[in-house]
């Protein structure tokens, strides 16, 4: 009876924590925080540079040798950004962007970036893809407005505006712009390898990455500005059955395609990475856990007690949040035989991966081609590359975003979080240990939704605090 008694005295006293320590925590300014949008010429001004960069199609392609739209597209971007393109240094490394603003030298020099490539932009739209339609809410229409002329028109607009002020910042500012990022391609590689045999070193990267978001994950209240400071490694990789073929008629067992499938359903249904909630994803929970509903709070707020649990149900219930703490694979191409009465002698599937730190790249390959032995399957990597550097939360860097978050954006939370996606910072490593990567502009949920899909749109009332935002940057560093 005293066992009873005390079990039940410790269970009372873990519950009396649990919610003490949940009641504490009381919702912090980004839960009530607005971001107005700018109805002012300025954002009119923007709205209409945005537009023109967007109707010039820049859409990147695998190995592709023809570069001339990105000469066009530099051509408007000399029209709309004059100054910059007078008073700073211009490299162009086979269609991809670079210059350099000359600071005084008092300080490392930082690099802003943004991509001009696109996606194609297939299905049916409400506004043509390229047409760079503005509507009555002031909405710029077109595929790039989001993903990322958007935040390259702000980066542009804001060096245009200083330099206009008559501003000579302390370092070297430069700005850099590639044509292959969708595809992964030479560009990034091209501007990384010029700075690095002109012995550059830069103290910080702007790329490309989170954005201002209301409700960025589900159960969370308020406007938080998500900014990546953790990127996954990629791969691509092929999974081989081989068997004898014949005819359908008189199939045996566990043929080629069958061998896949059973594969497929293992990994899905047991995955087999390890999910582990890191300092990042800790800390991201922490900035959001005083605005997120009861349930989730309690949770949040006691991780010593339920954080092995959130780590495994995590993923089941939410697929964003579960790739930002383990491994992921995901199914993307198959193949079998040419006839539709033909049993295949090899079929493949092949699965795209991002590796996470805990679990990298060489140990999940591993991981995963072991289980496909189990089924008599190869493994051929196609590709694969490694975690990038993971910039602490509490660097100097990135109090640096924050600082200018709360001058820019008040009320608005600064989180830090794992990019599920890619970005080009991965090919700047050898000349940056600090690559954040936040377009600073607020959108909406349909237009994060709208990124390599339909409808792709921005506010136009939203560039000028963007413009702001990288301008602050330059004279806050």
């Amino acid at each position: 009876m005293v066992i009873v008694w005390t079990v039940l005295a410790v269970i009372l006293a873990l519950v009396v924590i649990v919610l003490a320590r949940t009641v504490m925590l009381k919702p912090t300014a980004a839960a009530s925080a607005v971001v107005e949008l700018d109805n002012s010429e300025r954002a009119v001004l923007y709205g209409e540079k945005l537009s023109k960069m967007v109707q010039k199609e820049t859409i990147s392609a695998p190995h592709q040798l023809d570069k001339s739209k990105f000469y066009e597209f530099h051509k408007v971007l000399e029209e709309e950004f004059p100054r910059v393109h007078k008073t700073c240094e211009k490299n162009v490394l086979d269609g991809n962007l670079l210059f350099k603003w000359k600071g005084t030298g008092e300080k490392e020099p930082i690099m802003l970036m943004s991509h001009q490539d696109v996606v194609e932009a297939g299905g049916k739209w409400e506004h043509a893809p390229f047409s760079g339609d503005i509507d009555e809410t002031g909405r710029v229409w077109g595929r790039g407005t989001v993903d990322t002329k958007a935040s390259l028109c702000c980066i542009f607009g804001a060096i245009e505006e200083l330099i206009t002020e008559g501003y000579q910042p302390p370092m070297d500012v430069y700005i850099a712009s590639s044509c292959t990022e969708e595809v992964s391609g030479s560009g990034a590689p091209a501007i990384a390898k010029f700075l690095k045999d002109k012995g550059i070193k830069l103290d910080l990267i702007l790329d490309e990455g989170g954005m201002i978001l209301k409700a960025p994950i589900a159960g969370v209240n308020g406007i938080y500005a998500m900014v990546g400071v953790v990127e996954k490694g990629y791969g691509d990789l092929k999974f081989i059955a081989h068997g004898r073929g014949g005819h359908a008629s008189a199939p045996g067992k566990n043929t080629p395609l069958v061998r896949l499938g059973k594969f497929m359903t293992t990994v899905e249904k047991k995955n087999p990475f390890k999910a582990q909630l890191t300092p990042t994803v800790r800390e991201m929970f922490s900035r959001m856990a005083p605005n997120m509903i009861f349930p989730l709070k309690m949770v949040m707020a006691n991780l010593w007690l339920f954080e092995g649990l959130l780590a495994k149900v995590l993923p089941s219930i939410n697929a964003a949040a579960g790739a930002m703490i383990r491994t992921t694979l995901a199914f993307t191409k198959a193949k079998g035989s040419d006839g539709l009465n033909v049993l295949p002698q090899t079929a493949f599937v092949t699965g795209n991966m991002r590796f996470i730190h805990h679990q990298p790249t060489d140990e999940s390959i591993k991981l995963i081609s072991d289980i496909a032995k189990e089924y008599d399957l190869e493994t051929e990597v196609l590709y694969k590359d490694y975690p990038c550097p993971i910039v602490d939360f509490k660097s100097r860097q990135f109090k640096l975003v924050e600082a200018v978050m709360d001058k820019v954006y008040p009320g608005v939370g600064t989180c830090p979080y794992v990019m599920t996606g890619g970005t080009d910072c991965k090919f700047y490593t050898e000349v940056c240990d600090n690559a954040i990567r936040l377009a600073p502009i607020f959108i909406d949920e349909q237009q994060y939704a709208s990124i390599h899909g339909l409808n792709e749109n921005i506010y136009r009332g939203a560039l000028p605090k963007a413009v702001d935002f990288y301008k602050e940057v330059v004279k806050m560093y």
